[in-house]
């Protein structure tokens, strides 16, 4: 898979942004996919991960954090991605651990996750649907 190349200082999250918080149980990286784990913090999610919860993307973190510091994730809305993407194209999840990559390159093997739709060369409207069947 090629994921998208984001530029972590350029992810800013839309006016119509829905926008949760919480803490990592991972170092994340602004830009990153997450998902909410057992003990209701964010780790970097995973398309070819064997573990469901893996699987299913919460949002995508607008800021870095370490493991137990607070993290602002953006689970819906639009969002200057930090990267170029194709309008009109859409965007999964990767089967790198918090990467997006176009529809293009989901893999067989993959439990495929829409992250989005890209609205223009640098804005995905996040609208996340996974529903957690094999490729």
């Amino acid at each position: 898979m090629t994921d998208i190349a984001i530029t972590a200082a350029n992810v800013v999250a839309g006016a119509n942004a829905v926008i949760e918080n919480g803490y990592a149980s991972a170092a994340i990286t602004a830009g990153q996919v997450v998902y909410r784990d057992a003990s209701a913090k964010y780790n970097l999610a995973d398309t070819d991960s064997a573990t469901a919860l893996v699987r299913k993307p919460r949002g995508i973190a607008l800021n870095g954090a370490a493991v137990g510091q607070p993290v602002a994730v953006q689970k819906s809305g639009d969002i200057t991605i930090g990267a170029t993407v194709t309008k009109g194209v859409a965007y999964y999840l990767s089967g790198t651990p918090g990467g997006i990559c176009p529809v293009a390159d989901v893999a067989a093997g993959d439990y495929p996750a829409v992250i989005g739709i890209a609205t223009s060369a640098s804005v995905l409207s996040i609208n996340i649907v996974a529903p957690d069947a094999i490729l």
